[in-house]
């Protein structure tokens, strides 16, 4: 029986220095797309899963951040000194979570479609999988530069190279991570284990995408969720 996340990871700690200016007093996740600042976007995610615990990292301008979320039932991992990157991020947010597999999220994205949380969810089987990642291809990939990540096989099963785009939503399971003994790393190290054990999966997201980590990346995904809406 395949047992579904309890807590979600939101990444919020990156110095966001692809917006420039914009990030100039605050962290990328409080720049505001279609009227809300990003992390709200993520955490209206979030929620709708039902999680038992939520979690946002933080670093860059985490007084912000912080003083945003007060009112908000999140628990807060504060990367003091350093940012540790995903991988030691998810590390050193673990105990919060306290579940054997998680959800993380990046917020500076945007979506139109299904809640991809909930489509990670539905795909979810942690006998076969140790981390399912959510992929889009690049023609629905809004904003992308460049090509993608990866390739699936018919077993669902990744492979580096390829035509479909990383969304910044996965399930993972944390306690793979014991086995790096790094304290910054990113996450890319242990997708890579996993593809070797074939134990990295991935599922197609279903709507559309929108990279929100560029200041025009702001009005592309503005003008995306404003057609979804016609």
């Amino acid at each position: 029986m395949t047992i579904s996340p309890r807590a979600i990871l939101i990444f919020a700690a990156g110095f966001g220095t692809r917006m420039g200016a914009l990030t100039a007093d605050r962290p990328k996740p409080m720049i505001p797309v279609a009227g809300r600042p990003l992390i709200d976007h993520a955490l209206d995610l979030a929620q709708a899963v039902k999680p038992d615990r939520i979690v946002v990292n933080t670093h860059y301008h985490a007084e912000v951040l912080h003083a945003h979320l007060r009112s908000r039932d999140v628990l807060i991992s504060h990367e003091e000194g350093q940012i540790l990157d995903t991988g030691g991020g998810l590390k050193k947010a673990r105990s919060l979570l306290n579940s054997p597999s998680v959800f993380t999220l990046n917020p500076d994205v945007a979506w139109t479609g299904p809640n991809p949380l909930a489509a990670l969810e539905q795909e979810w089987n942690d006998a076969q999988m140790d981390a399912l990642l959510l992929c889009v291809p690049t023609i629905r990939a809004v904003g992308r530069i460049g090509g993608g990540d990866f390739s699936v096989d018919r077993s669902g099963r990744i492979t580096r190279g390829g035509d479909l785009v990383y969304t910044g939503a996965q399930i993972v399971k944390p306690d793979l991570l014991d086995i790096i003994p790094e304290t910054v790393f990113s996450l890319n190290l242990l997708w890579d284990m996993l593809i070797a054990k074939g134990r990295a999966s991935a599922v197609e997201y279903q709507g559309q995408w929108c990279d929100v980590g560029r200041p025009d990346g702001i009005e592309l995904a503005e003008k995306m969720m404003a057609s979804s809406d016609v």
